[in-house]
């Protein structure tokens, strides 16, 4: 076995017969080293385009916080669940037919019997777009126990352009 052979984009240069059962699979080191690859692939995968310290300031996840959209034929509604955050901390705009929730959440704790003081810090950020003409002065937002929830009413233009199509068997 030569280091090549523990290379994984290097294995197989297209000159190799295909079988059932290659040579590399009855090896146990190769097999070893295509599931520790496998592993850390699949960890790393989680992480998206690159891996950023605990305390950066991008503490959550890109999905943070978890949205739930309806839409129905008056108006959309998103709510938004932002647990341990208070109404200060998040700010809901609306631009070009984008709704954009933004905020932030600072924590500190400190204990002075084990002398240690933690701090965490991060922001998030979603644009929904919504795609349909809202009624902009009669949005509201609403906060209560963690959840932030948007009712976006749609203009009458928007709701008379909804066509039901009919399904053919």
């Amino acid at each position: 076995m030569s280091v090549r052979d523990l290379i994984p984009w290097g294995r197989n240069n297209g000159n190799q017969v295909p079988s059932v059962l290659r040579d590399d699979d009855r090896d146990p080191f190769l097999s070893l080293h295509r599931e520790v690859n496998r592993l850390f692939d699949d960890v790393f995968r989680g992480f998206g385009s690159g891996l950023r310290a605990f305390g950066s300031g991008t503490g959550f996840s890109a999905g943070w916080p978890s949205v739930e959209i309806s839409d129905t034929n008056n108006e959309i509604r998103v709510t938004a669940e932002v647990p341990g955050l208070e109404e200060k901390d998040i700010e809901v705009l609306l631009n070009d037919g984008v709704l954009t929730l933004k905020g932030e959440k600072r924590s500190e704790t400190e204990d002075k019997d084990r002398q240690f003081t933690e701090r965490y810090y991060g922001r998030f950020e979603r644009r929904i777009p919504l795609g349909v003409e809202v009624k902009d002065d009669q949005v509201d937002a609403r906060f209560k126990n963690g959840v932030l929830t948007v009712t976006l009413p749609k203009t009458d233009k928007a709701q008379s352009q909804v066509k039901r199509i009919a399904i053919r068997h």
